[in-house]
This record gives C-alpha cells, sequence and structure tokens, in this order.
C-alpha cells in the first residue's frame, strides 16, 4: 500500500542533507522510542521504514534515482510525473481501503505489516489530521480491515492502531484549543474519548483526554454564549456547560472543585465576564435557579436581571418580584438603594423615601441629595439617579439591552405599566406596612409610628432596625434564605456626580386614577397628609387580669411581747434578702442555662437546614461591575522531559544559529529568528549589528558548515553547557547592493548554551583557534 511520506521526512533531514548527517539522523531515529504500551511488532515496523529510508539515502546511486522522482512530484506538472518504484511493493494492488494521495504529494510503498509503523512515523511527524484520514476507513463501523490479520496478528495490531489514532486526537484537540478554536478541539477530544470506550482500551490516555475536557469547558462556554442570537442550540448548549459547571461546584460561590482549575474568585470574575453576552432571559432564568441554592451572589444578579427586564419590556410584576427578593437580601446586607429605585418604578414614592433615609450608601444619597435641593423630598434626585443607574451600571450587562436608551417618562407613560400600578394597593394599605421600623420589645406595651422618618438618624439606630412584612404578595415569594454573608455591596458601582451643570429640575411623578403619568416642573409640591402611612402599634401581652383568692387567716396565737416581736422581726428581714439574693443568683444562672441550650439547639437546626452556609475568609469574592473580569487561565501544556544538550543537539541548534544570523545581516534583515536562539548578551548585540546595517544600507551573505566536537554539561547547574565546534564559513560583504568583499574563514568556536523555556539557547562564544 502506499502512503504519504518520504525518506527524508523519516530521518527527519532537508534534501541537501550529507552522508555525514544521514548516518547520525538515523541512530538519532532508532534510538527515538515511542510511548511504551506500543507491541514489539508495531516498534519492528517503525524501525524497518527508518533503515529502509537510509538504505537508499546512503546509496548514491539509489538516492540520484530517488532524488528525481522526489522532485518530479513536488515540481513538475502531473502529466510528466514518472516515479521510479521504491519500497517493497511497489507493484502491489491497491484496494477499496487504501487513501487516495494527490499526486504531488511525495509517498512510498510499504508492506502491510509495515502500516502501523508508518502510522507512528506520521504521529512523530505531528501529521494528526492525516493519521486520523488513514485510519478512519479501517475503524468504521462494520469494517474488519484491522481484524483479517492483513496487518499482523489482530490482537497485538489493533491496540497499536487504536492508539496511535487516540493520541492523534488528544494531540489535535490541544492544538486546536492553543488555536482558539475550542469547539473543534472539544470534538477531537470526545472522538478519541469515544473510540478508547469503544475499545475498553489504555484508561490512563482516557484520564488524560478527560482532564482536558474540564480544563477546556469555560473556552467552550464562551465561545458558543459569543455566537449570534440566531444560533440558538448552540448558545443552549454553552448555557447547559455552565450549568453543569455550577452544579459540580455547588453554586457561583461554590467551594466544590469542577476540575476546572478556577478558584472562587476566578469563577466569579468568569460569571461576570460570561453576562455580557447573555440575554436578560437568560440570566433570569440561571441566576434565579441558582438563587434557591441559596446565594447571595444569585440573588443579587437575578434582581439585576428582572429590574432589567422589567423595565426595558415594560412588566411591572418583574420589579416587584424583584423588590421582594431584596428583601430577603435585606436582612444581612444593605440594600436600601435598590429597593428606592424599585419602589419608585412602581410608583411607591412615599417607601423610596422611607428606603432612601435607611442606606448607608454616601456617594450614592449625596448625589441625590445635591439634586434634589429644590425639593421638600428627595424624589427628583433618585429620578435622575435611577435613570443614570439603569444605563450605566445595569443595561450594559445584557446582550439585548446594549443600545436600548433609558426613559422614565416613557416607560410611566405606558398603558400595561399604568394598569398594574393602578391595581397595587396604595401607600396607606398593606404594602406599605412591609418595610415598618420596628423598635427592640420593652416590657410595657410601646407604640411606634410608621410616618415617614427624619432625614437622618445615628447609626446605632439603623443597626436596631429589623423588616417586616403583612404583604401576601412577598409571603409567596419562593427565594430561600440565604446562606452566605458575602457582602452584596461590592457588586455596586459607587456613583460619581454625572452632571457638573445646576441640578434640573424638580421631577414628579404622578399615579393618579384612570391614568398615570410622569411630568417635570419648576418646583414639587408638598406630600399630601393624607398620603402618610398609617401608625402601627407593637406591644407585649397585657398582664393577666384574675385575681387569685384570699386566703383564709390561720388559727390566733397568743400575741407575743415587744421584744419577741423585734427578734421576729429581725429574722424576718434577714429570711428576705437571703431569699432574694438565692433568687437572684438562681435566676441569673436560669437566664445563662437557657441562652446556652437555646444557642446550641439554633446552632444545630441551622446545620441541619443549611442556613448558616459556608462564609468566605479574607477579602469577599464577589463580582464587581466596575472592574474587567480577568481572562481565564491558560490551561498548562503537557511538557516532556527536559532535553539533554547532546552533540547531535548542540549541532542543530548551531544551525539554527547560523541561519538565523543570514537572515539577520542579509538583505531583508530579519532579526526575529535571533530571539529564538539567542540570549542576552550575545542578542542584544547582534540585533545591534543587524539594525546598523540596515541603517548604512549593507548586508552579508553567508555559506557554512559546522561540526560539533564535544559538549560538556555543566556539574553543578544542569541548565548550562559548553559546546567545542568547527566552524567553515564564506562570507560575501555587500554595500548598496554592491559585492564588496569575500571571506572564507576556519574557526574553532567555544558555545556558551543555556537553557531557556525549557529549550537550549545561545549565551555567548568565543573563538578558540
Amino acid at each position: 500500500m502506499r502512503i504519504p511520506l518520504d525518506y527524508y521526512r523519516i530521518l527527519g533531514l532537508p534534501i541537501q542533507a550529507t552522508p555525514e548527517q544521514l548516518k547520525q539522523a538515523h541512530r538519532d531515529r532508532t534510538l527515538q522510542l515511542p510511548r511504551r504500551e506500543y507491541s514489539d511488532l508495531a516498534i519492528t515496523a517503525r524501525k524497518q521504514l527508518i533503515d529502509e529510508a537510509y538504505a537508499i539515502l546512503s546509496d548514491a546511486d539509489q538516492r540520484q534515482a530517488y532524488d528525481m522522482g522526489f522532485l518530479a512530484k513536488t515540481y513538475e506538472p502531473e502529466s510528466e510525473i514518472k516515479t521510479p518504484a521504491f519500497g517493497k511493493r511497489a507493484n502491489s494492488e491497491t484496494t477499496a481501503l487504501e487513501p487516495v494521495i494527490d499526486s504531488h504529494t511525495p509517498s512510498i510503498e510499504i508492506e502491510d505489516q509495515q502500516f502501523v509503523g508508518a502510522l507512528l512515523l506520521l504521529h512523530e511527524l505531528g501529521e494528526y489530521e492525516l493519521v486520523v484520514k488513514l485510519c478512519q476507513p479501517y475503524l468504521s463501523s462494520g469494517s474488519i480491515g484491522l481484524k483479517d490479520g492483513r496487518f499482523g496478528d489482530p490482537a497485538l495490531i489493533v491496540p497499536d492502531v487504536i492508539l496511535t489514532v487516540a493520541s492523534a486526537y488528544l494531540e489535535l484537540g490541544r492544538e486546536q484549543w492553543q488555536q482558539g478554536q475550542y469547539e473543534n478541539a472539544a470534538s477531537s477530544l470526545e472522538a478519541g474519548q469515544n473510540l478508547l470506550l469503544r475499545e475498553s482500551l489504555f484508561a490512563s490516555l482516557r484520564g488524560e483526554m478527560q482532564t482536558d475536557l474540564y480544563k477546556l469547558r469555560p473556552y467552550r462556554i464562551l465561545e458558543l454564549l459569543q455566537l449570534p442570537l440566531e444560533k440558538t442550540s448552540e448558545r443552549r448548549k454553552g448555557l447547559q456547560l455552565l450549568r453543569e459547571m455550577l452544579q459540580e461546584r455547588g453554586g457561583i460561590d461554590g467551594q466544590a472543585d469542577d476540575q476546572s482549575g478556577l478558584g472562587v474568585e476566578d469563577f466569579l470574575r468568569f460569571v461576570q465576564q460570561l453576562r455580557r453576552y447573555m440575554t436578560t432571559t437568560e440570566q433570569q432564568g440561571l441566576f434565579e435557579t441558582e438563587a434557591r441554592r441559596p446565594s447571595a451572589v444569585a440573588t443579587y444578579l437575578a434582581v439585576y436581571a428582572l429590574i432589567a427586564q422589567g423595565f426595558a419590556e415594560a412588566q411591572p410584576a418583574l420589579i416587584r418580584k424583584a423588590k421582594l427578593m431584596l428583601m430577603h437580601l435585606g436582612r444581612r446586607q444593605d440594600v436600601n438603594l435598590e429597593k428606592a429605585v424599585c419602589a419608585l418604578l412602581l410608583g411607591q414614592t412615599e417607601e423610596a423615601s422611607r428606603s432612601l433615609e435607611l442606606s448607608q450608601e454616601r456617594e450614592p444619597i449625596a448625589f441625590i441629595r445635591e439634586n434634589s435641593q429644590n425639593s421638600p423630598d428627595l424624589l427628583p434626585g433618585l429620578c435622575l439617579y435611577a435613570e443614570s443607574w439603569l444605563q450605566d451600571e445595569v443595561f450594559p450587562h445584557f446582550r439585548d439591552l446594549l443600545d436600548q436608551s433609558v426613559s422614565l417618562k416613557d416607560y410611566f407613560a405606558d398603558p400595561h405599566v399604568q394598569a398594574y400600578l393602578e391595581a397595587l394597593p396604595n401607600e396607606t394599605g398593606s404594602t406599605s406596612n412591609e418595610w415598618v421600623v420596628v423598635q427592640p420589645r420593652r416590657p410595657t406595651t410601646t407604640s411606634v409610628s410608621s410616618s415617614k422618618p427624619p432625614a437622618s438618624k445615628p447609626s446605632s439606630t439603623a443597626t436596631n432596625l429589623q423588616l417586616t412584612s403583612s404583604s401576601p404578595e412577598r409571603s409567596m415569594a419562593t427565594v430561600a434564605p440565604l446562606n452566605s454573608d458575602v457582602s452584596v455591596s461590592g457588586v455596586r458601582e459607587s456613583i460619581s456626580p454625572l452632571l457638573s451643570a445646576p441640578p434640573p429640575p424638580s421631577v414628579r411623578t404622578s399615579v393618579e386614577t384612570g391614568s398615570a403619568s410622569t411630568s417635570i416642573q419648576g418646583s414639587r409640591k408638598p406630600s399630601s397628609p393624607s398620603r402618610e402611612t398609617q401608625s402601627s402599634k407593637v406591644s407585649e401581652p397585657p398582664a393577666s387580669s384574675t385575681v387569685p383568692p384570699t386566703p383564709k387567716p390561720p388559727n390566733p396565737s397568743p400575741i407575743p411581747n415587744s421584744s419577741s416581736l423585734r427578734r421576729i422581726q429581725r429574722k424576718q428581714d434577714s429570711s428576705k434578702w437571703r431569699r432574694l439574693l438565692i433568687l437572684g443568683v438562681g435566676g441569673l444562672l436560669g437566664l445563662w442555662l437557657l441562652w446556652f441550650l437555646l444557642s446550641r439547639a439554633f446552632g444545630a437546626l441551622a446545620d441541619v437546614l443549611g442556613w448558616s452556609g459556608p462564609t468566605l475568609k479574607g477579602e469577599q469574592a464577589m463580582v464587581q461591575l466596575n472592574q474587567p473580569p480577568l481572562p481565564i487561565p491558560e490551561a498548562k501544556p503537557v511538557t516532556a522531559e527536559p532535553e539533554k544538550l547532546t552533540p547531535e543537539v548542540a549541532e542543530a541548534k548551531l544551525n539554527q544559529w547560523l541561519s538565523a544570523k543570514s537572515a539577520a545581516l542579509g538583505p531583508e534583515h530579519q532579526v526575529e529568528a535571533l530571539q529564538k536562539i539567542l540570549v542576552d548578551p550575545a542578542l542584544a548585540r547582534w540585533v545591534g549589528m543587524a539594525e546598523t546595517l540596515k541603517q548604512e544600507g549593507s548586508h552579508r551573505t553567508y555559506k557554512h558548515s559546522v561540526k560539533v566536537t564535544e559538549v560538556q554539561m555543566d556539574q553543578a547547574n544542569p541548565n548550562q553547557a559548553v559546546a567545542y565546534a568547527e566552524v567553515q564559513e564564506q562570507v560575501q560583504y555587500y554595500s548598496q547592493g554592491q559585492l564588496q568583499n569575500t571571506e572564507d574563514a576556519g574557526l574553532q568556536l567555544q558555545y556558551r548554551f543555556i537553557r531557556k523555556d525549557g529549550e537550549w539557547r545561545i549565551e555567548d562564544w568565543q573563538v578558540m583557534r
């Protein structure tokens, strides 16, 4: 059968190779062995092809005849090609399973038993796609090409071919990964994995592929979600991969290992990076599901999606849902600013004002106050802040809202919004009681008014507030209690002053019976007293009104004298104080014991029910909207054992250096190749020389030959070595395109090598003779 290989590629040499280079290459290729899993049959077939290539190319007559056919296939028109027959089966018939080879591609004829050896050589040359293509007909369902004994013992040949093809899939997938073709890379890895699973072979190689698939998954998600919205099936696949990662990690801020190599903070940044490629509907569905784990971060991101979609699509019901989720989140976090925006969009202006009073966000509140200076309340500044917040902080993180503008006027003018807001309970009803401020209970009945709080309050008061709700809509919320103390304050961007101009006119939002509108006026009327929230009473249960029966007096006894009465009185007084002391100490001990038992029971219950989830230690790893996400860490390539500097390696490196020198000092002055073989100080010196010749309009041409005579490794540092070489070099000097001089030199040099990034580079050299 004919294989797309040539003898020069088998030995890894150019067509101009000398007899000494042929001998050295044959020895090196013979000593190099493939993976230990290969059978002796495959290793023997590979060696036969190497020996055959050396035998033909080392014979002058056979090499001349081979070169004629080799050059004819490469350069002459197809009609003029006359290829001499080389190989042991030059006259064999081609079967239907053998590949069709382009007439201009060099090829050789091999025996069937050498097929696995040829596959090994192609794999070593990096021809992974060609290996897969050659073996595909023999691995397809229904084919018995490998099991009929044609290529050798099937018990040995089948595993060898499977191993070669699977390894080709693995390396092909890694190549595509590095080229940014993430889905193609996954397809190659999955194809190799399926082949090994089908044949139940080489579990360790299958494990390598699975590890790469895990590390490749974040890249695939990014590639799929970046596709156009019309690619629904591909985008759905990306979302499914993301859900699988979240499930394996235990949520967005989970601590489990999904084997992607991303830590908690890296994964949070990765999610932030994904948001710009996801629509509001996609984010809402994903983050609402994640919020039920529960997760504070997912809850906050779900709030963003609900507000964005509710405002953009004029669906205030979604904003209402976001406000309910914020109430759950507000038990542990300061999200009063977001509550105020939601209340404003729902037409609940007094609730919005009360929420602003509770917010500890200094910069946004300062901005709102600055733009409400001519108004009796903060609503004008809140309207301006809400528009800026939606336009700059919310919409840019949704793919379908990037080009949309924000207008509160258009939102409130929508008939659907008007109808929904009219159906909401007014602020004096149950809705207004959602944010009632409740002071700590006292022994006596205490009445706490829920009227509008003052403009400022001591911070100590704010820490004693709690949220209550009488809204039936809130009681039906499906958001589970939060399990994490992760702060969501880092999700917010600090709002800097947006306008340097004087404050705009007051913005008044009115929701009237029959219509709702937003109007801009020069001033705002004070709120009507009828809009104030009704007061509510919070008191302790009253004392019992039942009077115990009066005990009957005991039988009369003799009346004691005065001295006896005084003694009895003193005894009674001392007994009274003793009883009071015992009761006081016992009461304190009882209270302490009761507190201890209740705290232990509550802690155990919280652990069982999952109320107290894991908390992040140190700096909070939150999604930051004001910082660009970090790129995903690149997968570490599989590195082989460091290459030793042998005479053959040193000679190849010196040839590389002399070729790079010819390119750098030649007419094109290409210095890029110098950076791949030299390090400082030699690199800086020769780059400078090339720049000087370029400025002078001069260049040089070289012809050279190199022979390494000795290599000495540094015993103290295995990354350093010295090589001694004999160099024959001819130099032609040109100036302004005219030949000026020619020199021939034969030198003995000592080269200092250093290993950098796993490869040997030349650091410097000196002339010995």
